[in-house]
């Protein structure tokens, strides 16, 4: 047997591996090593099939009191630059998504001191009456931490309220790294570490399920990233809610960050989905590859690092664009082609993983 065969073994042995062995296999163990291992793994617990959804990005604010420095989209309360899409023009965008097949919508914006919860339950209502085989995967946990705020209640009656006007998933947005040490710095004025878990313990809870994610390159420690990992894994151990993680880079450019944080290359990328089958993979199914952030070729090459899904097609989207990182609709015909460029079958899936159709 081969060095390579027996590394990879090694770490196909590994059982749930606590914050020192996962900050080890980001530091020390090679690409290759990772990689091989993560993709064993996927094909064990995934088989072959590449999925991805048709979905899009709306966001309805960029009026936001966060201030978040790794963040390029938000305007401060006041500002001339600032927007609240009205319902309708909502509807708009979700009628054009449609039109293209979108079959998620994901709707997510500031913190913004004008915003209750009386608009959002009337965005949810309006999107379910008027396109109802749409999937509404609507407000990040640090909006709903904003709105228990604003409203003066629990972040369980925000979400029963979310609930019963027809919210069907959170995004795992505003995770970036479970560190409040790191949070405290960059993010003070969001939901903290602790405060996002309990979201989504208790949106899964009252029966939301939701996505994970992780925003790695802002400066963290390997140690945060790996307690980041395992901090998921503890809760989706207790509650099962999660249906996917999807990990991704920070871009910095025309952020408070620019310059002060080295941007994650492609490498770091990979190394980071590898991880992540490893550590979350008898507990996550569904790791989504990042083309919105790395680009075709990288999401391409994480297909065989340990991912098993393409993500979306994301057919309109602000907040990386903010930051100058150009981003554009990529058609499931792209999607299609990429996919089989690597001798893999692909569908096209809804939000719970259901598959729509093969290609």
């Amino acid at each position: 047997m081969s060095r390579l065969s027996i590394a990879v073994e090694e770490l196909l042995e590994l059982e749930e591996p606590d914050a020192r062995q996962v900050e080890r296999l980001f530091s020390e163990t090679p690409l290759p090593v990772l990689a091989l291992a993560a993709d064993v793994l996927r094909q064990r617990q995934c088989g072959e099939l590449v999925t991805f959804v048709v979905d899009t990005t709306i966001n309805y604010t960029n009026i936001c009191t966060a201030r978040c420095a790794f963040c390029a989209f938000h305007v401060t309360p006041g500002s001339d630059r600032g927007y609240l899409l009205s319902t309708e023009e909502v509807l708009q965008r979700v009628e054009r998504a449609v039109r293209l097949g979108a079959t998620q919508v994901l709707v997510q914006g500031g913190l913004n001191p004008e915003v209750g919860i009386e608009y959002c339950e009337e965005l949810l209502r309006a999107v379910a009456e008027r396109f109802p085989q749409v999937h509404r995967h609507f407000f990040s946990p640090s909006e709903v931490v904003h709105l228990a705020k604003t409203e003066r209640c629990s972040v369980r009656e925000v979400l029963e309220r979310l609930r019963e006007a027809g919210l069907q998933s959170l995004p795992g947005g505003g995770a970036e790294i479970l560190d409040d040490s790191l949070r405290s710095k960059l993010c003070p004025g969001k939901a903290g570490a602790r405060e996002w878990l309990e979201v989504m313990r208790t949106a899964h809870s009252v029966g939301i399920p939701s996505t994970a994610t992780m925003v790695f390159g802002l400066g963290e420690s390997l140690r945060s990233r790996a307690e980041h990992l395992l901090k998921l894994r503890e809760l989706q151990a207790e509650t099962g809610g999660f249906t996917a993680f999807i990990p991704w880079s920070f871009k910095p450019g025309r952020t408070a960050l620019e310059g002060r944080v080295r941007e994650a290359g492609g490498t770091e990328y990979l190394k980071t989905v590898a991880v992540s089958r490893l550590v979350l993979g008898s507990s996550f199914r569904n790791i989504q590859a990042s083309w919105l952030t790395q680009g075709e070729r990288l999401a391409q090459l994480a297909l065989s690092s340990g991912a098993n899904d393409f993500g979306g097609t994301v057919i309109e989207e602000k907040v990386v664009s903010a930051t100058g990182h150009e981003v554009s609709y990529l058609p499931q015909e792209r999607i299609v082609r990429l996919v089989k460029q690597l001798s893999r079958p692909v569908a096209q899936r809804d939000t719970f993983y259901r598959i729509l159709r093969r290609f």
